[in-house]
């Protein structure tokens, strides 16, 4: 099947990723060049099995420490520098890096992708900035003269192409571009676990077809790609063959959405059943708190559990649908611990996730004669209140400060991290 390239929308797209953002500014706090510094960010440097969140350039080419490795596999090297994340500081600066590009283009071309990592769209902006050459250079100059932070970007028709070269050639050599011309040769030859969107599972399937390289995924008959992987094979295609049609998208856009959940990858191995209620319980608070800031309600609650490796791994995922919507801790709570009985069988956990889906506004929660629905209800956005005015610990349930309680320790923390 040919591609005609002639009829594609040809933006001018920048796909801008701050280099190891977290090491990044913890190098330039101490006042070390982030590209020759040895640091690594970790959320607990008093456990030696705290995660890796950022490691600097210098860490991952000469000790081959990556995030995600584990404090215990650093070597003992005293080049090497520790440094605990302050998530609230790495919020602050990538909202003023927003704000930044915003100087650049208006809000609506701004897709911010992550913490470190957005598309803009600089069409229009020649006169001002020159071509998107020199505005992704003028970009990147002032996020290093304004915050002393490193940055590359990968420049691209669309935001699939820009994304791609910014992750196999622009973290390289500072800024790459891949035009459509340009597809065979820099895109084609790459391994699918290469490219953005395509996973080890996803990488494995394809395998199972003889596919291994970009350019194997684009020359593949379509009808089979679809009929093996519908509506996946099909983007799959298009992305192999450089065709995105996904607007870049500012904060100005409104997506419905679709669920609230809350998880939680325990910090200890959990096989005392009363504490692994109390962990159920404190997220079955937080998905109603979120709801209810929402201002929804939801008649689906979704419940899962991932086992220990102790236990080899594995988990179950369950759901159930109630007869009204609610927004009530308790109302989650009890469909959450019905799930947990009747598929729990004494195994040691590690991972809580609590999700309530099949949204509406609050106002679609109906009363009922015989349980007060609505002082519940009220009580509930009063509780909200409290927390939002005085902190989320200032209210917490008793089981909380139990031993299995979590919420105590994460109230000071942002994701998961001190902030």
């Amino acid at each position: 099947m040919m591609i005609d390239y002639e009829n594609l929308p040809k933006h001018n797209v920048l796909c801008i990723d701050m280099k190891s953002f977290y090491a990044s500014i913890e190098c330039v706090r101490r006042g070390l060049d982030p590209m020759t510094t040895h640091l690594i960010v970790i959320g607990d440097r008093t456990r030696s099995g705290s995660v890796i969140l950022a490691s600097s350039p210098a860490m991952k080419r000469d000790f081959n420490i990556k995030a995600t490795h584990r404090l215990f596999e650093v070597p003992d090297d005293p080049r090497i520098i520790i440094a605990e994340a302050h998530m609230g500081d790495y919020l602050k600066i990538s909202m003023g890096i927003t704000k930044l590009f915003n100087e650049f283009v208006p809000v609506e071309a701004i897709h911010t992708y992550s913490v470190d990592e957005s598309w803009l769209c600089v069409d229009g902006t020649e006169k001002l900035f020159g071509d998107r050459w020199e505005v992704a250079k003028k970009i990147k100059d002032k996020i290093l003269n304004v915050y002393g932070l490193p940055s590359c970007v990968g420049i691209g028709p669309n935001k699939f192409l820009a994304k791609v070269i910014l992750d196999t050639e622009a973290k390289r050599e500072g800024i790459a571009e891949c035009r459509y011309e340009d597809i065979p040769q820099k895109l084609w030859p790459l391994p699918l676990i290469d490219v953005w969107g395509i996973g080890r599972r996803m990488e494995r399937n394809l395998n199972r077809f003889g596919i291994t390289t970009l350019g194997q995924l684009a020359n593949y008959p379509l009808h089979i790609l679809k009929r093996r992987f519908g509506v996946m094979g099909e983007q799959l295609y298009y992305h192999a063959n450089g065709v995105d049609l996904s607007p870049v998208i500012g904060s100005s856009h409104y997506t419905e959405q679709k669920g609230i959940g809350h998880g939680i990858t325990l910090l200890r191995d959990y096989d005392n059943r009363n504490e692994i209620e109390t962990v159920i319980l404190e997220l079955s608070e937080e998905v109603a708190r979120r709801t209810r800031k929402a201002r929804m309600a939801g008649r689906t609650i979704h419940f899962g559990c991932g086992f220990s490796k102790t236990e080899g791994g594995g988990g179950f995922s369950r759901s159930r649908s109630l007869d009204n919507y609610t927004n009530l801790t308790s109302d989650i709570y009890k469909v959450c611990l019905q799930l947990f009985d009747e598929n729990y069988r004494g195994e040691v956990v590690r991972q809580i996730n609590v999700s309530i889906t099949n949204l509406a506004s609050d106002d679609h929660i109906q009363l009922d004669l015989f349980n007060d629905v609505s002082k519940k209800h009220d009580l509930g956005y009063a509780m909200d209140a409290i927390r939002d005015k005085f902190g989320s610990g200032a209210l917490l349930r008793a089981r909380s400060y139990t031993p299995g309680g979590v919420m105590l320790d994460r109230v000071s923390k942002i994701g998961g991290h001190r902030a």
